[in-house]
Formats: structure tokens, C-alpha cells, sequence
């Protein structure tokens, strides 16, 4: 795999999304990204509704991968901070959450997402900050 395949890709997959259930949907298109999610009773809070943190989670990794897409293979990122708006209570469904770039400076970017129901029902909104933070050589 090259340089540039590894920097586009390689914020495509974690722990955290398989312990959840998100899938990533590939794509080339640098600054936008897809992510799914099937929802069931074990995403739910004691409500009966899907947990707010399992959206915020949804939100901010297709607007991490949105941004990570764009990094150099030499650069990594932070989220100095996350915003979630929720529109309406979902139970079981696939959620896409769809992240897309509004800026992208040198040091800062600035991201949206999506995140909507198989019925296209916007479910919530978000927004972050991210730093660009350059790679440590490896100490090994």
C-alpha cells in the first residue's frame, strides 16, 4: 500500500467502531465520509432509545475520517471540540451519519455531519474542531 492509499485510509477502521457495530463506507473523495450504524436494543439507553453517546460516537468518527482523509501520511489530528445536536429519539434502524469538511486550513479544520434514518428523518447534527498535529518519529 502506498504513502497516499495508507494517510487516505488508514482512519477508516478502529477498535471502538467494531466494538460498536459502525461500518465506514470506502470512498477516494478526500474531506466527506460515510459511516452506518444498525441499531438495536444494545445501543439503547434506559429510555428505550439509542444512548446519545452512541450518536455523538457516530457523528464524530465520520467527521474524524471525513478529516483524517485529508492528513498527510506524516500528520495525525486532535478534536479540540465536539458539538451534538439531537432532533428526534430513534429506537431500531441503520443510522448514516454522513461528515463532510466546511474549512480546511493548515493547523485547523472545521467539520459537519449528518446524521440521518433509513427513512431519510434527520436525527441529529454536529460539528468539530480538529488540530493537525504532526506524526512523532518512532522512538523504537
Amino acid at each position: 500500500m502506498s504513502d497516499s492509499q495508507n494517510s487516505a485510509t488508514r482512519f477508516d477502521s478502529a477498535p471502538v467502531g467494531a466494538l460498536i457495530g459502525m461500518n465506514v463506507i470506502p470512498s477516494n473523495d478526500l474531506g466527506t465520509a460515510e459511516v452506518t450504524l444498525d441499531v438495536t436494543t444494545q445501543h439503547h439507553n434506559p429510555m428505550g432509545t439509542v444512548h446519545g453517546g452512541v450518536i455523538a460516537l457516530l457523528a464524530d468518527t465520520a467527521m474524524g475520517v471525513a478529516f483524517g482523509r485529508t492528513l498527510d501520511a506524516d500528520q495525525t489530528f486532535g478534536t479540540i471540540d465536539l458539538r451534538v445536536d439531537f432532533i428526534r429519539p430513534v429506537s431500531e434502524t441503520q443510522l448514516t451519519a454522513v461528515g463532510t469538511i466546511v474549512k480546511r486550513g493548515a493547523r485547523v479544520g472545521f467539520i459537519r455531519a449528518e446524521i440521518h434514518n433509513q427513512q431519510q428523518k434527520l436525527i441529529a447534527t454536529a460539528s468539530c474542531t480538529c488540530l493537525v498535529v504532526p506524526l512523532q518519529p518512532d522512538a523504537s
